[in-house]
C-alpha cells in the first residue's frame, strides 16, 4: 500500500521536528561559537566569505545578502561575499582551470588571515568547497561550515561545524536555515545601535 499525501505531508513534519529537538540540544553552542568567530572577524577588518553548490550556493547567497543588507535591524553593512555569484569569473575558472577550484581560486585572490571562510556541502564531500577549505586554511582564515551528512571530510577540516544530519538534503538544509538565521540575528544584534 501507498502512502497518502496526508501521511507524506505527517512523516516529513515529524522529521522536521526530530532533527530540530537534535539542533536544540547539540546545535546551540556551536551557534553562539560561529557569531563569535564572524563578529570577531569583522572588527578586526575582516570579511565573511561564503560558498556552496545548487542550494547551498542560494543559503550562501541569503546569508551575504543579510550581512550586506540587512536581517532585522537597522546597522551598518557587514562585509561578505558570496563566491557562486561572478557567473564570468565561475565560467572562467571552470574552463581554464576546473570546476573543483571555482571557489579555492577566488579564495586564495580574495581572503586575508584573520577572514571567515563559511563553507555549506550537506554531503560534506563537495570536492569544490573542500579545495576551498584548503585554500582558505593556508592563508590564516576561520573555516566554519554547515553539513548534512555526520563525520564528513568537511565536518574534520572546519574549525566549527553544524551537523544536521538526515538522508534527505531537503531536510538538511530547513535545518541549516533556521541556523543561519539565528546566527545573522546574533551577529546583527552585535552591530545593532
Amino acid at each position: 500500500m501507498s502512502e497518502t499525501p496526508e501521511n507524506i505531508v505527517e512523516r516529513i513534519i515529524d522529521t522536521h521536528r526530530a532533527m530540530v529537538a537534535q539542533f536544540e540540544q547539540t546545535g546551540v553552542g556551536v551557534l553562539t561559537d560561529m557569531a563569535e568567530a564572524i563578529v570577531n572577524s569583522v572588527r578586526a577588518g575582516g570579511t565573511l566569505y561564503l560558498c556552496g553548490n545548487g542550494g547551498s550556493a542560494a543559503d550562501a547567497q541569503h546569508v551575504a545578502g543579510e550581512f550586506i543588507g540587512r536581517f532585522q535591524t537597522e546597522r551598518q553593512p557587514l562585509p561578505a561575499v558570496a563566491l557562486s555569484t561572478d557567473s564570468s569569473v565561475l565560467t572562467c575558472i571552470g574552463n581554464d582551470y576546473d570546476y573543483d577550484s571555482i571557489f579555492a581560486r577566488q579564495v586564495e585572490a580574495l581572503i586575508r588571515p584573520g577572514d571567515v571562510l563559511w563553507a555549506f556541502s550537506t554531503s560534506g564531500a563537495s570536492a569544490n568547497v573542500l579545495k576551498a577549505v584548503d585554500a582558505a586554511k593556508s592563508k590564516g582564515a576561520r573555516i566554519i561550515a554547515y553539513t548534512g551528512r555526520a563525520n564528513s571530510l568537511l565536518e574534520a577540516q572546519a574549525d566549527l561545524c553544524l551537523c544536521a544530519h538526515a538522508t534527505a538534503t531537503a531536510r538538511s538544509q530547513e535545518i541549516h536555515q533556521l541556523a543561519y538565521h539565528i546566527v545573522c540575528d546574533l551577529v546583527e544584534r552585535s552591530f545593532a545601535e
